[in-house]
């Protein structure tokens, strides 16, 4: 199942992945995909803070992962150094985990990536305005029919 939604403010942004982590569960993964500056990582701060997280969440990309408490763990991965890895054992421990991982670049991990999860493309349109495509299956599919921010 796939949706397309249209984002104009960084409100609309934080609603959003507010209303994404209204359903969430233990296992939950969510994939990121999107160019530089499409607001992967503006997402993932929001997100974790509908989830409680009170840290500052902020880009992954030297360390690939971060971990943070809420009301579910949260895990940052940041896979765009890992181009071309055919998967990433340590990264699937995390990401097959009791908590929540959201996966940015999850393209370049998509080995390490399970067979059902949220994907959510970011597209750039101007200013703050993005074009959002969600996609997923399975349990997924409820998730996506859910949102009606």
């Amino acid at each position: 199942m796939k949706k397309i939604f249209q984002i104009n403010d960084l409100n609309t942004m934080e609603v959003f992945a507010a209303s994404i982590a209204e359903h969430v569960f233990p296992g939950f993964v969510i994939g990121l995909e999107g160019d530089l500056g499409a607001g992967k990582t503006t997402f993932t701060q929001f997100f974790g803070k509908a989830l409680g997280v009170e840290d500052s969440i902020n880009s992954p990309t030297f360390t690939i992962m971060k971990h943070y408490d809420g009301r579910l763990f949260l895990t940052h991965i940041d896979a765009y150094r890992l181009e071309g890895a055919l998967s990433d054992e340590s990264l699937e421990e995390y990401i097959f985990g009791s908590g929540v991982s959201v996966v940015e670049w999850w393209p370049y991990i998509k080995n390490s990536m399970p067979e059902c999860f949220l994907g959510i493309k970011i597209i750039f349109i101007e200013g703050t305005k993005r074009r959002i495509e969600i996609e997923g299956s399975g349990k997924y599919e409820n998730v996506i029919r859910a949102l009606s921010y």
